[in-house]
């Protein structure tokens, strides 16, 4: 296991395998297997984009930015889910489980909980503005300076800080999977790190820039698919690993063997306190799944609000199932190699290298691919539409534009933004705590900017400079509770999640200020654009009441709460 950044995935195809079949073939066969299998499957999904996107019409902004209103609830789903998956769940949150066990299941299941507000609350709202952005929605509420605001938080969020991480750790991640420096003959980890951001950044910005949301859409859905087909095999193949009995029997084993993996409740050691799921992890999964922009922009290309929530709800059943490949093997490999003296961060590596035929490698390399792509293309589409639609149109050009000025802006902008983070992102290497960085710079507009949207809702009279101010006091606040040496001390003594709680409390104090201080004249009036069906789909409420359960018992079913008490 070669020594990687928090959160990369760096394989050695030199570790031992449980295939006594693989270990006899020839060596010189191994790589023609494994880059044949990648090549093959990374094409094919190529393919099958090109041609179900082939003859659709991109020339207008609807068809562009939102796939012209077109996307029914299996895109929606697939999509959402593989923006989600990325280099860093797979890695990140298996090494949580490593170290914590099913405690960490949190971030996977809550996210359903949030999906249901998604799908029940907010969706209808912003379908019924029928924008293409969140800060859009923002002018409508509030005013342009609240729009502009957002927009360039958001840009700077993704095009300094997400773009390049991405590129980063899906390059290292996939320079392991694949085992480049035998397949190549290239040493130099160097070389081998600006060949794969390039040729990544290049792939997804093919499609992200040329092929706009419904090419993003198809491919996510195609390569979801083959996430969760990958996922499943790591699974199934690790428990094996554990007891040849069958899956039943290993799970018995892990659970007899260690049982305080096996708990729900997070105690105050763990990465997440059970008290946290009601503070920061719930506030954090509530922005990331009913405001980000890169998340949710699939959704406001909805054909109909009833294909939206159907798509919506999908993604939240399979989030609750999702600990299966995201939580599971990391106890499993804990249960392996706990012995082997292993980190955390790499536990999912170790495992993929032992347990995994060699012939899937290439399989799960180019599911892989589809992961970061998706990430990627994703984060650049959203960066191209705040650009064009939130920033050139309403602040730079004072003409009047058509939708092909409009579209050629948001290309350029996402080659530049594209060409900066291949740039930028080789020179991430060496960085320490690159994902304990990245948690706190999303900390800094997540928390501001859900705040004003779910007030901006909720009460019709706040004005525009109270949801500007606190956008702005919250930015601050938690920049300084973050990187301020007196301060940090002591957001580290209270949790930082517990921290972004406070500081949410705190916003929401000021909004209501200002309504006492100088209530909008007028209650703000939600009109309908009448450019979607808000006609709710029927099974909407009873699955979302249904997945509230499911969460409810998953935690019961596992849960111990003597942990609190020490």
């Amino acid at each position: 296991m070669s020594e990687s950044p928090k959160g990369t995935l760096i394989l050695n195809y030199s570790t031992k395998t449980n295939n006594a079949a693989l270990i006899n073939q020839p060596k010189n066969m191994m790589p023609s297997i494994t880059i044949f299998s990648f090549v093959f499957c990374t094409g094919l999904v190529g393919f099958l984009t090109w041609w179900k996107t082939r003859g659709k019409n991109e020339a207008t902004s609807d068809s562009y930015f939102l796939a012209g209103r077109s996307l029914t609830g299996g895109f929606i789903a697939g999509s959402l889910l593989l923006t989600n998956l990325s280099t860093e769940q797979l890695v990140g949150l298996n090494g949580a489980a490593f170290n914590d066990g099913i405690a960490v299941m949190a971030w996977e299941v809550i996210a359903g909980l949030s999906l249901v507000f998604m799908a029940l609350f907010f969706l209808p709202r912003y379908l019924r503005s029928g924008i293409a952005t969140v800060p859009q929605f923002l002018e409508e509420r509030y005013d342009g300076i609240t729009r502009s605001i957002t927009s360039l938080i958001f840009i700077l969020a993704y095009a300094g800080i997400l773009l390049p991480i991405i590129l980063y750790t899906g390059a290292t991640g996939l320079a392991g999977i694949l085992d480049l420096k035998a397949l190549t003959g290239i040493q130099s980890d160097t070389t081998i790190l600006w060949i794969m951001v390039w040729m990544i950044g290049i792939i997804g910005s093919i499609y992200a820039i040329f092929g706009g949301l419904r090419s993003v859409a198809v491919s996510d859905t195609l390569n979801g698919f083959g996430l969760l087909v990958g996922g499943i095999l790591i699974t199934y193949f690790g428990l094996l690993a554990v007891n040849d009995g069958g899956i039943f029997a290993a799970l018995s084993e892990m659970k007899e063997a260690h049982p305080e993996k096996f708990n729900s409740i997070g105690g105050s050691e763990s990465s997440v306190p059970f008290s946290t799921l009601f503070t920061g992890v719930l506030l954090l999964n509530l922005f990331y799944w009913c405001t980000n922009q890169q998340i949710i922009q699939r959704t406001f290309g909805a054909s109909t609000l009833k294909e939206g929530q159907k798509g919506v709800l999908i993604a939240g059943i399979f989030k609750v199932l999702a600990p299966i490949i995201l939580v599971l093997p990391g106890i499993i490999a804990f249960h392996l190699y706990a012995g082997d003296n292993i980190k955390g961060d790499h536990a999912y590596g170790t495992l993929v290298s032992n347990v995994l035929p060699k012939p899937l490698a290439g399989f799960f390399a180019a599911v892989m691919v589809g992961a970061i792509l998706s990430s990627f293309n994703s984060a650049l589409n959203s960066t191209a539409t705040l650009f064009s639609l939130g920033i050139y149109k309403q602040l730079i050009s004072r003409e009047q534009m058509d939708d092909a000025r409009v579209i050629r802006v948001g290309k350029i902008f996402g080659i530049a933004i594209a060409l900066l983070a291949m740039i930028v992102a080789p020179l991430l290497a060496g960085q320490d705590s690159i994902f304990g960085y990245l948690q706190k710079m999303n900390g800094l507009y997540f928390i501001p900017i859900f705040s004003v949207v779910l007030l901006g809702i909720l009460n019709k009279r706040i004005p525009a400079w109270g949801a500007n101010l606190a956008l702005i006091v919250g930015f601050i606040s938690i920049a300084l509770g973050y990187f301020n040496p007196a301060l940090s001390k002591h957001v580290d003594a209270m949790h930082e999640f517990h921290f972004l709680g406070a500081v949410f409390a705190g916003l929401i104090i000021i909004m209501m200020i200002s309504r006492v201080i100088s209530p909008l004249s007028k209650p703000w009036e939600h009109k309908d654009s009448a450019q979607v069906d808000l006609t709710p789909w029927k099974w909407a409420m009873p699955m979302g009441i249904g997945l509230a359960v499911v969460v409810l018992a998953l935690y019961f079913a596992f849960a111990d709460f003597s942990v609190l008490g020490q």
